[in-house]
């Protein structure tokens, strides 16, 4: 089975699965991008626009998310974007319970994929790979290594749009990112002569001071 075959697989049980379900509304959003990303980005949950749609991050937040990414010099087509809740919650904030179950899916999901780098955007997505609060404020722009994983902290876009600071903090985080990256901008291209087969661009060679991690 192919990798964007194991992720369609992987979309579908979170489609069918009623715990996902529970205490959220509107279309499952599971996910989406290339099945051979070096670099995936994690979100919190669904938004009204996610929701309707079924694809994340393409409401106002989105907007930012994805033009920061481009800004990297990353290829949008050619990461992967997701979130450990996978329907809009119905009390605004997702609750601990639907982090810790639909983390379980998002485990699967890195698990094919084997991305190099997993950018948190907000503290539902640290609380979902790091297993606790982070204080974003003070731990943005910074890399943590757990479980085998490399991790990038950044504030969530739709705190970004909220407040001044919380711009200068994203646009910060992605300065970071693109030199952090910039050695494999060039290999990102790779995959696209092979779409069908997933073919694997070069392994990201972090370019960050060693007592950052």
């Amino acid at each position: 089975m192919t990798r964007e075959q194991e992720l369609k697989r992987i979309a579908a049980e979170i489609t069918r699965c009623r715990l996902c379900k529970k205490g959220g509304t509107g279309k499952a959003v599971p996910g989406e991008g290339y099945p051979a990303a070096r670099v995936v980005f994690i979100g919190e949950a669904p938004g009204r626009e996610e929701a309707k749609t079924g694809r994340p991050f393409v409401g106002r937040s989105g907007k930012l998310l994805r033009q920061s990414i481009r800004d990297t010099g990353l290829v949008e087509s050619e990461v992967f974007i997701t979130s450990p809740v996978h329907y809009l919650p119905d009390r605004g904030t997702p609750s601990k319970e639907m982090i810790r179950h639909g983390r379980e899916h998002l485990f699967k999901q890195l698990a094919v994929i084997g991305p190099d780098i997993i950018v948190l955007l907000g503290n539902s997505a640290c609380v979902a790979m790091l297993d606790g609060k982070v204080e974003i404020t003070k731990k943005h722009g910074t890399l943590v290594k757990k479980d085998g994983r490399t991790y990038f902290i950044t504030v969530h876009p739709a705190y970004a749009l909220r407040f001044a600071k919380g711009k200068e903090m994203l646009f910060q985080d992605f300065s970071k990112l693109k030199r952090m990256i910039r050695p494999a901008r060039q290999a990102a291209a790779a995959p696209r002569k092979a779409r069908g087969t997933a073919e694997r661009p070069r392994k990201i060679r972090l370019k960050f001071p060693k007592d950052e991690l």
